[in-house]
């Protein structure tokens, strides 16, 4: 199939992203690395009456370092991200979870706002947002705002971004450099969705935990923040942690999907096991 007529334009700037788009209304759409987007125009699967494309837009790519955190444009090539020396640095973890997104074309073309806004539930890069407390800097013609990565994520690719409104960047947080980070997903071949995805960062100073952060994806319908793991271990000393009893509870709010490719029963089983394993693994590096 061949996608339905649509008007093409380009825009130089995100200004004049958030004008066109303003313009457009609800029929349009916003065309950055097309690794979802083009799939879903070529079979119909939804078709726009405008499609605005941000490739020009120059303003919205690039990584820099706030002293805050880490600033990333939505246009930022996954492989671009995956090598900057600014990740590499501050925000190893998100380096480590660009590596299993699909394969080097996707990165290569894929954008970071690109995955953020769509909100695929098994996708790496919204998950490590959502554990590492990062925020989505979104604008309109109204104005910018800028709404927590865990406030973000409604539904399946349902977010809390307006249809006027234009993602322009991902602003993570920083986390002492000292940080404890698991990254794992397990998935039927590299480049697959994840069945299980976990991303955990512990600010562990000496042996007290100050501060964690704990996600979960291919495990609901969006990335699933276990806030009641967090709240147990913030203020905790390691050696006082069960990692069984801790895993149980960064399942709690979990509610796994059955489908095809795997049973809810296997998911929660496998994230059990992952959780408890790399807990300990990682305390261990701790105590060390």
């Amino acid at each position: 199939m061949k996608a339905a007529p649509f008007d093409y334009l380009e825009a130089g700037s995100a200004d004049e992203a958030v004008c066109l788009l303003g313009e457009a209304g609800s029929d349009a759409a916003v065309l950055a690395g097309g690794q979802t987007l083009m799939p879903l125009l070529a079979l119909r699967m939804t078709s726009p009456t405008v499609l605005i494309d941000i490739n020009p837009a120059d303003d919205m790519a690039g990584i820099t370092h706030t002293g805050h955190g880490l600033r990333i444009g939505a246009r930022t090539r996954q492989a671009d991200a995956l090598h900057d020396p600014f990740v590499a640095r501050h925000l190893p973890i998100l380096g480590e979870a660009l590596g299993h997104v699909g394969h080097y074309q996707t990165r290569a073309r894929g954008t970071v706002g690109g995955s953020i806004a769509l909100g695929e539930p098994a996708a790496e890069q919204p998950a490590v947002a959502v554990a590492l407390g990062a925020s989505i800097e979104l604008r309109s013609t109204r104005g910018t705002r800028q709404v927590p990565a865990r406030e973000f994520y409604l539904a399946p690719y349902a977010t809390a971004r307006a249809e006027d409104e234009v993602v322009i960047a991902i602003h993570f947080p920083a986390w002492p450099a000292a940080s404890r980070a698991v990254f794992q997903e397990v998935a039927r071949r590299r480049g697959d969705f994840a069945l299980v995805g976990l991303v955990m960062l512990l600010d562990v100073q000496d042996t007290r935990v100050e501060r964690a952060g704990i996600a979960w994806f291919g495990m609901g319908p969006t990335p699933v923040a276990a806030t009641t793991a967090e709240q147990a271990l913030t203020g905790a000393t390691i050696a006082d942690i069960d990692p069984r009893e801790l895993a149980q509870l960064a399942l709690a709010q979990v509610e796994p999907p059955e489908d095809l490719h795997a049973s809810a029963h296997y998911r929660r089983t496998v994230a059990a096991r992952i959780f408890e394993r790399r807990f300990r693994t990682l305390t261990e590096k701790v105590a060390a």
